[in-house]
């Protein structure tokens, strides 16, 4: 499975067309119940406000958006649109409304909703998920640093080693990609120490 983009944490953009307020919320979410999470959360935190418009986009393709009660095609869309300009999956975004008592028509609201999501999602930090593997391998210490010197050259990202009466080495790597280190660290120990790999999960790399 390929690559994708997505965010990291919370970022929020504030667009004003004619006193409307419209403020954007670009936050992580990888399953519907986190982004309903998110959505409830600014909903809670913004409750004189007229309109909560949002739209999410999960990796596994599903995606959801509403008007929250504005004219069809004027807010859900453009929010959607945006992220899918953006390239970005496992992304809800929520556009706040606060109505400034000046009607915008069809084309003001487009870009009202369009400005406040494409903003938040300009503002976000981008990260890049990858399908990855989380490996251990315990070790005497005698191997230790020719171990470890093994892993860092494959590629692999190395995490702080657990040190007790040996080494247990941890490292996370493209899934697929452990094969011949584990074929290579196998033959180091000439079959006493074996590497135990996790599931494959997308996770930043």
């Amino acid at each position: 499975m390929s690559d994708y983009k997505t965010i990291r944490g919370v970022s929020t953009f504030e667009y004003e067309e004619k006193r409307s307020r419209f403020i954007g919320t670009a936050a992580f979410a990888d399953t519907e119940e986190k982004a309903l999470a998110i959505l409830n959360g600014v909903r809670a935190a913004n409750r004189t406000a007229r309109h909560n418009v949002y739209a999410y986009v999960l990796q596994n393709g599903r995606a959801r958006y509403s008007d929250d009660g504005e004219p069809a095609k004027t807010a859900g869309t453009p929010v959607l649109e945006a992220i899918g300009h953006a390239e970005l999956s496992d992304v809800i975004v929520v556009v706040t409304r606060y109505f400034g008592g000046i009607l915008l028509g069809t084309g003001g609201l487009v870009r009202a909703y369009t400005a406040a999501a494409s903003g938040a999602l300009q503002k976000a930090e981008l990260v890049t998920m990858r399908l990855v593997v989380d490996c251990s391998l315990r070790v005497p210490y005698a191997l230790f640093e020719q171990v470890q010197r093994m892993v860092a050259a494959s590629g692999a990202k190395l995490q702080e080693p657990i040190f007790e009466d040996a080494v247990t080495l941890l490292w996370r790597m493209p899934s697929g990609e452990e094969r011949a280190l584990c074929a290579s660290l196998s033959e180091l120990t000439r079959g006493a120490a074996s590497v135990q790999v996790s599931a494959p999960a997308y996770a930043p790399f």
